[in-house]
């Protein structure tokens, strides 16, 4: 776009605006016009054009003009949503005054002292003819510029298609048109799906990064505990009863997301002969709906006043809802059909980037899965009809499969922390509830390709067998996940009814790794991995004995590490003698040792980062004590919750470490030690006890278990003895057969830990989503090398 010329006279009128000493005249609209009127220049334009030092440059040495600049840009926008944008003139100056608001507003954002300027009240800013006379009612310029956006997102012939029949006159009058009909996408609520329209796309995604722009002043502000439950003012404008658009903007967002297939005719190589006009929309369509969802919802308890939704697609429920209008219109929706579209949408964006072909690179992979990992979690977060729709049927592990490529994907991948981060959470939160242990047992056919060993048994066992894979070759900053990791096999492990012997194998070598008195000792909080790991063995021993053959067979094969941690050392030379093993250089869990065999085909492990990477910090997640809340499942299956000191009872103590993500840190001081399993940067300054290992050690849930090694064991023998047997299916046979009815300790309640809601997690998943959005945005850099507070900026 944009010939020679028009970029002339456009750099020509930003370097005048630049270097005019004398604030310029609002009136003098012979100089403003330069900047939208003559010129054609793409977005891409505005910003080679404008550089950023000149923007700070008339910030700091012409206000007035900067000033003047944006108003005069909004009042443009204002006018061209007033007249409908019929004319080419009016549309090209429409986009221009959005490039131009997109590029400037981030250094607007940057300046403390310009951030209340966009909700100062200029005179005559935003007022319609009928309200000129009165001085009173004149909007503030972002409640302009928000409310001229949403308008032009509904404007026919510009951003969706006229309904206007063919051959009259009459042009639809933008202020009286109904914009619930013009949903851009069917899905949610709307059952007509508008012939595709390229142009159209076009202008949504132009005006929908401005919006971006405009709620990226979060970015600018330091994370604290009080920021995270402080609404961004410009998202709780745009998501309240003042923007008559909320309801059939949040639709055509949504359905937009759950709509698009990449793979369209699935025509090989599509992606590289035609350019998809619906992806670049797609992706700034699921990058605001995160952005408008990021909610507190503890902190609203005000009824809707909004009377536009209907009964067919949302919930009327009598709960009060939230000031958002978006949050309130997500967690109202309840048809199944409504579920159904958004979960196959969903799931089928997430698998995309996991198609194989025969042809390679022939279909289309997209980028944008963490914007959809966060959408996923906002769904289930605030609608819990969709969070249980998506756990009654098997189509959860369309979204698990996934979860688990990226979680073994970006494993090694330092920049790729915070994926791994919401890919666990997304797995917690699920995990919490009884359907997704017993979703699991689902046979796992699918291959994706993963450098894991090939294994015949379960999504259990995948499940299993990447975990593994994650804690023994994943990047060791992964390691304050540790504890998610098997809080999450904890909470599914009373529902698995056979594990595979591979994925038994690995959560035995996982016991011996963490019971290794080295590494016990070497942390306050190590321990905590073993009481995960011994829970888990018990609920399977206790609940699902018949069918787990394979992993009683390698319990028992394993008995030294029951035994060994039965009579772990706890005098204070064993205690020395053990910590200074742990300065030789063999480790208890290495790349070498895994036992992995054969990986699969076509696979390959995780590889680092490119040089020159780009990564966002983040800041600390809770520990897991924090993370969760712990449910003991009554005989009728329901949930009771469980008051801490309750727990004591029971042979189970919780850990506590926090779930920190060391990235958020600069300086080596602060990161976390690079030897793997060390504990915590702290852990140079610890000592232990005899004491504190017998305040734990009385504690280890071995009762059950080795009641078990105590029945089996011997009768093992014996029949390898008597029948000579040295053939592993022999054995597990005969165990299949075996019963321990009325020979084990009573059966200890089902505890589940259920993810809940704080204002720490809250506060991650601000700064990851930003971060997200700010790597993703550079093409054009939206905020490349701003003054961002959110998070840090790091070449990886």
């Amino acid at each position: 776009m944009g010939n020679t010329d028009t970029k002339l006279n456009f750099r020509k009128a930003v370097i005048q605006l630049t270097t005019k000493t004398q604030p310029v005249e609002a009136t003098d609209d012979a100089f403003w016009d330069q900047f939208w009127s003559d010129s054609a220049t793409s977005v891409q334009d505005v910003f080679a054009l404008i550089p950023a030092a000149e923007i700070r440059a008339v910030r700091e040495e012409s206000p007035s003009n900067l000033a003047t600049l944006c108003y005069k840009a909004v009042e443009k926008l204002v006018a061209g949503a007033d007249s409908g944008c019929h004319s080419d003139n009016e549309k090209q100056m429409v986009l221009n005054c959005a490039r131009l608001l997109t590029r400037v507003l981030p250094y607007i954002f940057e300046d403390a002292d310009w951030r209340g300027f966009f909700w100062s009240s200029v005179p005559g800013a935003g007022r319609s003819q009928d309200e000129e006379e009165d001085e009173d009612v004149s909007r503030p310029l972002a409640e302009s510029l928000l409310l001229a956006i949403a308008d032009l997102l509904f404007c026919p012939e510009f951003t969706v298609q006229s309904h206007r029949r063919s051959g009259t006159e009459t042009t639809e009058d933008i202020h009286t048109l109904d914009s619930c009909e013009y949903i851009w996408e069917a899905g949610v609520g709307f059952a007509h799906s508008p012939a595709p329209n390229h142009t159209h796309d076009l202008h949504r995604t132009e005006l929908l990064k401005l919006l971006l722009t405009c709620f990226s002043e979060a970015m600018y502000l330091p994370p604290s505990s009080e920021s995270s439950t402080t609404a961004n003012p410009w998202v709780q404008f745009f998501c309240s009863t003042e923007n008559r658009h909320a309801l059939p903007l949040f639709t055509s967002l949504l359905n937009v997301v759950c709509a698009y297939d990449p793979v369209g005719y699935g025509i090989p190589y599509n992606h590289l002969l035609f350019w998809d006009s619906r992806e670049p929309l797609v992706e700034v369509a699921a990058q605001l709906l995160i952005v408008t969802l990021d909610f507190d919802q503890t902190g609203s308890t005000s009824p809707s006043t909004d009377g536009t939704t209907t009964s067919t697609a949302m919930d009327e429920s009598e709960s009060p809802a939230p000031d958002n209008l978006f949050v309130n219109y997500l967690s109202r929706i309840h048809r199944e059909e409504d579920f159904q579209f958004i979960l196959k949408g969903v799931a089928r964006l997430l698998l995309n980037p996991l198609s194989q072909t025969y042809l390679p690179n022939s279909t289309k992979k997209i980028q944008f899965h963490q914007e959809l990992l966060v959408l996923f979690w906002k769904l289930c977060d605030f609608n819990k009809k969709f969070l249980f729709f998506v756990l009654k049927s098997s189509d959860v592990l369309d979204i698990l499969v996934p979860i688990l490529y990226f979680l073994n994907d970006a494993r090694a991948d330092q920049s790729r922390v915070g994926l791994m981060h919401i890919c666990v959470f997304i797995l917690l939160l699920l995990s919490g509830e009884r359907n997704f242990g017993v979703r699991l047992n689902k046979p796992y056919s699918v291959r994706v390709p993963m450098d894991i060993p090939v294994f015949t048994g379960t999504h259990a066992d995948l499940l299993i067998v990447v975990f593994h894979k994650i804690i023994t070759s994943g990047h060791q900053r992964l390691q304050p996940l540790y504890d998610c990791l098997l809080t999450i096999i904890v909470n599914v492990s009373p529902y698995l009814k056979s594990l595979s012997m591979v994925a038994s194998n690995k959560l035995l070598h996982l016991l011996e790794a963490f019971s290794s008195p080295w590494f016990l000792f070497s942390s306050p909080q190590n321990h905590h991995l073993v009481f995960f790991l011994l829970e888990v063995f018990n609920n399977i021993i206790q609940y699902q004995f018949d069918g787990n053959s394979s992993l009683v067979y390698a319990i028992i094969r394993k008995r030294n590490v029951f035994h060994q941690l039965a009579n772990l050392p706890s005098d204070n030379p064993s205690i020395q003698r053990a910590l200074q093993r742990k300065k030789k250089p063999a480790e208890p869990i290495s790349r070498t040792n895994s036992q992995d065999g054969a990986s699969m085909e076509g696979s390959r492990p995780a590889a680092p980062a490119e040089p020159g990477t780009l990564k966002t910090s983040l800041v600390a997640t809770p520990g897991i004590e924090k993370l969760t809340e712990k449910s003991q499942v009554s005989e009728d299956g329901t949930l009771r919750a469980i008051e801490p000191e309750s727990l004591n009872s029971q042979a189970e103590v919780s850990p506590t470490r926090p779930l920190s993500d060391t990235d958020s840190q600069s300086g080596d001081g602060q990161r976390m030690q690079s030897r793997r399993f060390s504990s915590s940067s702290s852990s140079s300054q610890w000592n232990p006890t005899t004491d504190w290992v017998m305040s734990w050690k009385v504690k280890l849930p071995l009762q059950t278990i080795m009641r078990l090694l105590q029945v089996l064991v011997p009768q093992v023998e014996k029949i390898c003895i008597d029948k000579g047997l040295t053939d592993e299916s022999e054995i597990l046979k005969f165990l299949q057969h075996g019963t321990l009815v009325g020979l084990l300790p009573v059966p200890h309640p089902i505890l589940i830990r259920k993810y809940q809601a704080n204002a720490g997690t809250a506060m991650w998943f601000r700064t990851y989503m930003w971060g997200v959005i700010y790597l993703r945005n550079m093409d054009p850099p939206v905020w490349y090398d701003t003054d961002v507070k959110l998070f840090e900026i790091q070449r990886v």
